[in-house]
């Protein structure tokens, strides 16, 4: 059917007399030397600025000169492309065009030639990205006629503009319900994602608009869906406010502590983990915080991926600082979050407080008990040195009365800086010499955390009796559930540091285990604890990686399987023999040191051994074994968590190896687990070949 040239797009008709405006560049282009049917123009042909200037002020004029249309012909093929060219000339040929039986004719080929979906040519792509970024315009405009008008014309109701916004991307964002309603029902994609994966849906959580969440849900949208940076409908409406959204989405269903996840390389940089009442912390938004924390039952000491909760994103630099913020932060303090934690530069968030200058905040900071006054950032500064350097003599006078060490560094500071009250003031709370810090050996064993050793060598940090100790994120060896393994120096020695509330039982269930078995061989060594306000710091020998880690690595082949099985079975079978049942026997409780001996590690859930608690507990532990047995024979290529019943029968010696796991059975109360362990010691799997 001829749909005739009425049917084309007015914005594609009227291109070429948008060109008008374009036509001062010929002025930078004295010569064109392009053919187009019978017409050319060269060197020996030379316009006059005159002329030139003439076909500025007037299209017809350039029209009807000749050296004009050569020039304007040769300036659309190099601008605009030779299909655009072509597709104007058929328009202009159309005009002239006086039998209305041609002009359908005519219509219809240039309907079928620069037009229809199966023409190749550019235009169709030209007129499809201006029909959608006119449809966007008029959805933005909140202009319904427009919106209808265009859709009639041919546009595209799912088209894309920059960054991925749909029409009604936009009709959310503009919060307009009626044009939403409209577009749904002209076939709009509800679940349509812009570049970075926000859905309508999650849109929907940044305007707060409950009508718009509910028929987004009513259409498919998942309640706990996210964009690629992990942000979700419920964490929008958080960061921007929005009450009666978040009482909506959490009545449907929306995940309260749902942390944001982000891809591998995201994680590899600490980004996400974040969740909503972080959010609402950092933009200040009180009344959400109160309202996730008593009404939703918001989680207050989930920490991101950087280990910063609540409280660092409620001090954080990012944001710029109010009475709101401030009074988040209180409030999470008065409802006991933790505040030993740290924001990315090291900085604690006694020292956050001092930089905001809120006295407030650094006394329920002080009055927790739970912090140290002195300890520093990643630049050795202190909340005494941001103090000073602030000439906030109210917060200084304040931690000096609380005990915090004044040394000539400070002193220094307040006299470059002409404080002579705040030098007053110091002078008098001025503490003895510091102790020297303990040598330290340059020569670490470590290789793998020789530059970080280096690094926390380096540092002026607080002494924790003997235990040098940076709690930062730079300085983890393991993220825990408790408080984190961290590296340090012990009576100058490298060591790697468990950090626990000292209060946990598990807490002194590892130390009590650590302490009785101080002369094992295959278990980590203990090298002292040390105390400090709530927190238990136990230091133990410092090793390379876990088995995890080990058989990652491409050269995991240097240890052989055999080996490491004995290690593992005599060190569970000297961990008993000490009294106790390690009862989580896995992967990441195995450690490989610098030179290649394992160890085993982790008994904060160890159990003692008794009469009525031994066929218990070591069956536990055998069950345990008969997992690793079948993980490192495979080279960790098996999901701990899901491994097969049996030995695959791809694995060399797998009848050995069942026979081994089948021996890994306390038939009844009376077997002897020692005596057991011992003769699978001897097992024949583990025999060399040469036996």
């Amino acid at each position: 059917m001829c749909r005739g040239l009425a049917a084309l797009p007015a914005s594609c008709l009227e291109r070429a007399k948008e060109f008008k405006t374009r036509l001062g560049i010929l002025l930078h282009k004295p010569e064109f030397g392009h053919k187009i049917g019978n017409l050319s123009w060269s060197t020996k042909q030379k316009y006059t600025l005159e002329e030139a200037l003439g076909w500025k002020e007037s299209f017809d004029k350039l029209l009807r000169s000749r050296s004009g249309m050569a020039a304007f012909h040769g300036f659309l093929k190099t601008e605009f492309s030779e299909e655009n060219l072509e597709f104007w000339l058929a328009c202009e040929e159309y005009k002239k065009i006086p039998s209305k039986a041609k002009l359908a004719a005519k219509a219809n080929r240039i309907f079928e030639d620069f037009v229809q979906n199966e023409s190749p040519r550019e235009l169709k792509e030209a007129c499809r990205k201006t029909m959608a970024a006119e449809l966007n315009t008029a959805v933005k405009n909140k202009d319904l006629n427009l919106v209808r008008q265009l859709l009639e014309d041919g546009a595209d109701i799912n088209a894309k503009v920059e960054y991925g916004w749909t029409p009604l991307h936009s009709a959310v964002q503009r919060n307009s319900e009626e044009i939403v309603n409209f577009l749904l029902e002209n076939g709009a994609d509800p679940l349509a994602k812009k570049d970075n994966g926000a859905t309508p849906f999650i849109l929907a959580g940044v305007t707060g608009n409950v009508k718009l969440l509910k028929l987004f849900l009513e259409k498919g949208s998942y309640i706990n869906e996210c964009d690629i940076n992990g942000f979700t409908a419920f964490m929008e409406a958080a960061c921007e406010g929005k009450e009666k959204a978040l009482r909506f989405l959490c009545k449907n269903g929306a995940d309260v502590n749902q942390r944001r996840e982000v891809d591998e390389n995201k994680k590899a940089v600490k980004k996400g983990g974040a969740t909503a009442l972080m959010d609402a912390a950092k933009h200040g938004r009180y009344a959400v915080v109160k309202l996730l924390i008593k009404k939703m039952g918001a989680d207050i000491n989930i920490c991101d991926n950087r280990d910063g909760n609540a409280l660092i994103h409620a001090l954080s630099e990012d944001e710029k600082w109010s009475k709101s913020r401030k009074k988040s932060a209180l409030f999470l303090l008065k409802n006991k979050i933790d505040p030993k934690k740290r924001d990315v530069n090291g900085k604690t968030v006694l020292i956050l407080a001092v930089e905001k200058e809120s006295l407030a905040l650094v006394k329920a900071i002080l009055k927790l008990d739970e912090v140290d006054l002195d300890d520093a950032d990643e630049k050795n500064e202190t909340a005494l040195h941001v103090a000073v350097k602030k000439k906030n003599r109210a917060i200084a006078k304040l931690l000096c009365k609380k005990g915090v060490r004044v040394d000539d560094d400070v002193l220094d500071i307040a006299r470059r800086t002409y404080q002579p009250n705040m030098i007053e003031l110091l002078q008098k709370y001025k503490s003895p010499d510091s102790p020297r810090q303990p040598a330290i050996c340059e020569e670490f064993s470590s290789n793998r955390w020789r530059s970080k050793l280096q690094k926390l060598s380096q540092m002026h940090r607080p002494m924790i009796g003997k235990l040098k100790i940076f709690e930062y994120q730079d300085l983890w060896i393991q993220k825990t559930t408790q408080g984190g393994v961290y590296l340090g120096f012990y009576a100058g020695e490298e060591v790697a540091v468990k950090v626990f509330w000292k209060g946990a039982e598990n807490a002194k269930q590892e130390k009590m285990c650590l302490e009785k078995c101080r002369t094992s061989k295959y278990l980590v060594k203990f090298r002292g604890s040390e105390e400090r306000k709530a927190s238990l710091y136990l230091c133990l020998s410092l090793c390379e990686k876990n088995l995890q880690e080990y058989f990652k690595e491409e050269n995991s082949t240097t240890v052989e399987s055999k080996k490491i099985l004995k290690k593992i079975v005599q060190a569970v079978k000297e961990l008993h023999a000490f009294g106790f049942g390690h009862q989580e026997l896995h992967p990441s409780n195995i450690l490989i040191d610098v030179t290649g001996k394992i160890f085993l590690a982790d008994f904060d859930k160890s159990r003692e051994i008794t009469d009525d608690t031994k066929h218990s507990v070591i069956s536990e532990d055998l069950q345990g074994l008969q997992k690793l047995i079948l993980y490192v024979v495979k080279r960790g290529k098996l999901d701990f968590e899901h491994l097969p019943t049996e030995c695959p029968k791809d694995v060399k010696e797998h009848k050995e190896i069942e026979d081994l796991r089948g021996k890994l059975k306390l038939s009844d109360k009376t077997t002897l687990a020692d005596s057991l362990l011992e003769m699978l010691i001897y097992h024949p799997y583990f025999w060399s070949k040469e036996k």
